[in-house]
């Protein structure tokens, strides 16, 4: 297999007349989504050469679905942008992506055409492509596909990394076929399974979702990203839409929690819920147990440049509030393991290192950065006998004593302070597990030699320093506290460090 739209195709003869996709205003079957697919192609191919990228501008939905689909047909690769972001980095982006062709809807349209007015992209309407396409797949594209390779790029996800400036992440086919491939066997995804979309179609969790339904044959159901702040909605939608399957960030988990979403109602068709992007909190993940007692639930580890996720940790026991979740083992044919500073292998149990990752799994780097891709994608310095590129991470890890790997936090997010090497992951821990705090970040402000602490929930401020220092040492208790209504969230579902320093005035 060489190609993951042998997936649909193969759907598409088993479940023709299954709902493949389906969002809050439509829905689209296996059928429908092949054939509409390959007249975009069709049309695509005309306009595009080989392996260049197809940007689409628009809202997640099956309509972005059918032209990311068409896109490869054409043998291109599809790259999302996210329209709620400033236009400064939308620009940017699409200067990196230099795309022939820029895709909208009949919704964002009217924006696209004042956004990209002076791009020389062709810019076209995903409705007037499809036209009047007949619900039966033609045989419009099979001059495309025999020049297909496995290695040829499937999507490109840009993320910010530490500078801000946003970085193309490529992915290939074969990197998704056999993380997939992997991902539904051992998590048991199968079509009978409905999976509950959570993620923007820019962020890579949303690649589990949409290439395990094509897979499968599952259904997957896009939720609308505005449900994510209504929680009676959202827990409406995954009880009306009979959902069994999340795979989620972990912001999105917490908003639930946090929100008391379940005394609402409570989707117990869920069987199986994995997350991702952040540390759960042990205190959200006892909500979620509590009212879904039946279910799997799995903690998934990886950047983008691994293609999702290099490791995974099924629960098997309860976890005690200052415990942290193992992020567990490889997914088969993957390599991970930890360096030290001096790139020497770590093994031994409570010993932090650099995870690295290497395998089928690898980004094929960032699109247009060489000199960023060389920094990162690496040869691992453990191979001295012939090439074996390796992802350095930047996050630290360790083993327990039973030899699953435990995040320990970003490289960066290891400080030295009062003479003592701290992680900061470890004050978060110790706050979150108090009472009455539903979410903490801890950061260092090197300027000024001191830790700044950011949390979220009731607790009244001075109380909790008390507490804190009966639990910690006093080089690691927080110099100063910030409770907050909310924790920022970036757009991908991650705690904003950035806007945090800047409430704090930390440079």
């Amino acid at each position: 297999m060489t190609n993951i739209l042998e997936w649909l195709e193969a759907s598409a003869e088993r479940f023709p007349q299954k709902t493949a996709f389906a969002d809050e205003t439509q829905a689209i079957t296996y059928r429908q989504l092949m054939a509409r697919a390959q007249k975009i192609g069709k049309i695509l191919d005309e306009k595009i050469t080989p392996c260049t990228p197809v940007a689409f501008y628009l809202e997640k939905s099956c309509t972005a679905i059918t032209g990311m689909m068409g896109a490869v047909y054409a043998r291109g690769f599809y790259s999302v942008l996210d329209t709620r972001q400033p236009e400064a980095r939308l620009h940017t982006i699409v200067g990196i992506l230099d795309p022939q062709v820029i895709l909208t809807d009949r919704e964002n349209e009217e924006k696209a055409r004042t956004l990209f007015a002076e791009n020389k992209a062709e810019l076209l309407v995903i409705e007037d492509l499809l036209g009047d396409a007949g619900e039966e797949p033609e045989d419009l594209v099979s001059g495309i596909r025999p020049d297909a390779q496995d290695v040829d790029p499937l999507y490109v996800n840009f993320t910010s990394g530490s500078t801000g400036t946003p970085k193309g992440v490529v992915v290939c086919h074969r990197s998704v076929l056999d993380f997939i491939s992997c991902f539904t066997e051992i998590f048991d995804i199968t079509d009978k399974d409905v999976i509950g979309n959570q993620a923007p179609f820019d962020f890579d969790v949303s690649v589990k979702d949409i290439f395990s339904g094509l897979r499968t044959g599952a259904t997957v159901q896009i939720i609308p990203r505005g449900f994510f702040s209504a929680p009676m909605k959202l827990l409406d939608y995954l009880c009306d839409r009979e959902v069994t399957t999340l795979v989620w960030a972990v912001s999105a988990m917490c908003f639930v929690s946090i929100m008391n979403g379940f005394d609402y109602k409570v989707p117990t068709k869920v069987r199986k819920v994995l997350f991702s992007g952040e540390v759960l909190p042990i205190k959200q993940l006892h909500v979620w147990k509590k009212y879904l007692p039946d279910a799997t639930f799995v903690n998934l580890y990886g950047p983008t440049e691994i293609t999702c996720n290099c490791t995974y940790h099924v629960l098997d026991r309860e976890y005690e509030l200052n415990e942290t979740i193992p992020i567990g083992i490889p997914f088969p044919n993957e390599k991970v393991f930890l360096l030290n500073e001096e790139d020497r292998l770590v093994t031994e149990p409570g010993i932090p290192g650099e995870l690295c990752a290497g395998g089928t799994c690898l980004a094929l780097g960032y699109y247009k950065e060489p000199e960023k891709t060389a920094a990162v994608f690496t040869q691992n310095p453990l191979n001295k006998a012939y090439q074996e590129m390796i992802y350095r991470t930047g996050d630290l890890a360790k083993y327990d004593a039973e030899g699953k790997l435990l995040y320990i936090s970003r490289k960066d997010f290891q400080v030295k302070h009062l003479g003592h090497r701290i992680e900061l992951g470890e004050i978060e821990t110790t706050v979150m597990s108090r009472d009455e705090v539903t979410r903490a970040c801890c950061l260092y402000d090197n300027a000024k030699k001191r830790l700044v602490l950011f949390y979220t929930g009731g607790r009244d401020k001075k109380d909790l320093m008390k507490e804190l220092k009966l639990l910690l040492p006093p080089f690691m208790l927080p110099n100063a506290y910030h409770p907050l209504d909310e924790m920022p969230m970036t757009k991908n579902g991650k705690i904003d460090r950035k806007q945090l320093k800047e409430i704090a005035g930390i440079a």
